[in-house]
């Protein structure tokens, strides 16, 4: 295989040539070490497959069975990977169903480019066949978006495209190009791009801020860290736990930055948020100074507002301004990177260990797990619980697996239950909480790192939304393990339902398909898992498999998610059952 060096040396080469504007798309990736692009091909876009089929000893593309596919496998791999995920597709309908990934991208902060086509540029305005104005359609669910209409615009805005997407906040560009520039010719040189005029992607750090942060958290009794992915994408793993060990402040963690500490490092108190642990949830109200770190204080970690850490000093650590003081004032706000940031601000605090402090995370985690952990992981009930699936999960894995969850019941299970000693190991749609997401984002993650043990955990109702993505799977012989939790309900829906709306249960049943028929359809390994005498044993043989394995288990039909934070109520109104 190709180094990618003598890939580009290739590319250069050929910069003095001229050629198509769809060839030029194919030497843009290149240029910029992509690999693999996942899409789906139409008649606007069909000049960029033509060269793909001539380019396919260099770029692996993946035929996704949906667009929408395409854009989680992209946000999976880019997530797992570091990179930019890419994700292709033709115009209307192509382009509109990339729509709900970009928009999961940008509230994620997850670095995607996407190439739609779209009709010449003779026919714009003009409701052609397949015609959507696809720019002004996702405007608001991207970063940055460009219809190039001309074959010359294309090396300079793929270049800007890649360098948006990657820096500072990441997120997903869409560039829209007519078919009549694909077809062009002109001479094609290509430049990655360094900077954007009035684009400022990393503030500076300002010393200042960093000192009165150090000052607060010197002065403080009571210190609370709470991390976001901010420190993953920032690659600030390190500088957290440095921070973390030498001041001795407890850390918890949002569903977007859980795996950036190991699960099992002792000042990592748990998770914040609705179905967040009690200690960390009911000690924002106690602590005397917040420390944020890469989160941007969603209402789902913030409960009542008005009654968030109202008794606390902030100190918010942050690389997008908008963020500041978007929901939560910050007394103090330091810009940057976090890498940077926390680096600096290292030196300048003391050691500390604040133990009475800890004992109160410990008092409380010990009223949780009496009162709901217990219950989930080692249950008595005859029903199987997802928690013990979880569970048995880690067990198997050694706490190695990168875990893919779509959204619901089992989405908060597995991120309160999964067990991480390595970064970027939980991957999740977080912000948009779009159900679907998994099965495809677990297809870009196990290429995006196929040394790692991919498992995604899926719940009955979101797995139908993209399941005909098992055919990519069987296609490509990808080795991801799939574990469908299965209640025969929406089961985070049905939970409010009980809880909030008097058990009226309206259109919250599923009658289910055989799943395991389904699997075997494709000719994936299947098994189905009823009871628990049989779970131990074949979740171990689905990970010690080297192909794609489907797992169903028949789950607790009406197990509640606990401890709960009620929408509308504050962190301290936590409820455990």
């Amino acid at each position: 295989m190709e180094t990618v060096k003598e890939r580009q040396t290739e590319t250069k080469k050929e910069t003095t040539m001229k050629i198509s504007g769809a060839e030029a798309i194919i030497h843009c990736l290149l240029a910029e070490d992509v690999d693999l692009v996942y899409g789906y091909p139409g008649g606007a876009i069909m000049p960029v497959y033509d060269e793909f089929y001539k380019f396919q000893d260099k770029l692996t593309h993946i035929l996704t069975r949906h667009e929408q596919g395409a854009t989680h496998a992209a946000q999976g791999y880019a997530r797992v990977s570091g990179r930019v995920g890419v994700a292709i597709a033709t115009s209307g309908p192509g382009a509109t169903n990339l729509v709900t990934g970009l928009a999961d991208a940008q509230i994620d902060s997850t670095p995607m480019v996407c190439i739609t086509g779209q009709v010449p540029r003779h026919l714009l305005g003009s409701d052609a066949f397949q015609e959507t104005d696809i720019i002004g359609i996702s405007t608001p669910v991207t970063k940055w978006n460009y219809q190039i209409t001309e074959a010359s615009e294309i090396p300079e805005i793929m270049a800007k495209a890649f360098y948006i997407a990657k820096s500072g906040r990441p997120g997903p560009v869409l560039i829209d190009i007519t078919k009549n520039a694909q077809f062009e010719e002109f001479d094609f040189a290509y430049k990655k791009c360094k900077g954007v005029r009035s684009y400022n992607p990393i503030p500076k750090p300002n010393v200042g801020s960093l000192e009165a942060a150090a000052a607060l958290i010197n002065n403080a009794k009571k210190p609370f860290i709470v991390w976001g992915q901010g420190v993953i994408l920032g690659q600030a793993e390190e500088e957290l736990k440095a921070i973390i060990e030498k001041a001795g402040i407890p850390a918890a963690w949002t569903i977007m930055g859980e795996s950036a500490i190991p699960t099992s490092h002792p000042l990592n108190v748990g998770m914040v948020g609705m179905h967040g642990n009690y200690g960390p949830n009911v000690l924002t109200n106690e602590c005397d100074v917040l420390i944020a770190i890469g989160m941007r204080f969603d209402d789902r970690v913030t409960g009542k507002l008005d009654e968030y850490a109202t008794q606390a000093k902030v100190i918010h650590f942050e690389i997008d301004p908008a963020e500041i003081n978007k929901n939560v004032a910050a007394d103090v706000a330091v810009l940057g990177n976090s890498k940077e940031t926390l680096d600096l601000i290292l030196p300048m605090l003391n050691h500390n260990k604040h133990e009475a402090w800890h004992n109160k995370f410990k008092e409380k985690y010990q009223i949780e797990f009496d009162a709901v952990i217990k219950n989930d992981i080692h249950p008595t009930k005859e029903k199987l619980t997802m928690g013990e699936v979880i569970e048995e999960i880690n067990i198997a894995s050694k706490n190695r697996a990168v875990i893919v969850t779509d959204v619901g019941q089992h989405q908060m299970i597995a991120c309160r239950y999964a067990k991480f000693e390595q970064s970027k190991s939980n991957i999740t749609s977080g912000g948009l909480g779009t159900m679907g997401f998994a099965l495809p984002a677990a297809i870009g993650a196990k290429q995006g790192a196929m040394d790692r043990e991919v498992v995604a955990i899926i719940g009955d109702g979101g797995y139908q939304m993209t399941i005909q993505e098992l055919g990519v799977i069987f296609q490509h012989q990808i080795p991801v393990k799939i574990v469908v939790l299965n209640n025969d309900h929406l089961g985070m829906v049905r939970q409010w339902q009980e809880l909030f709306f008097n058990k009226r249960y309206a259109s919250t049943v599923m009658v289910n398909p055989d799943f395991v028929k389904i699997a075997e359809g494709y000719h994936i390994e299947s098994k189905r898992v009823s009871e628990r005498k049989d779970l131990k044993a074949t979740i171990q043989e689905m990970i010690a498999s080297d192909k794609p394995y489907f797992l169903e288990v028949k789950v607790e039909q009406e197990d509640n998610v606990f401890p709960m934070i009620p929408s509308g109520a504050s962190v301290s109104e936590v409820r455990l059952k």
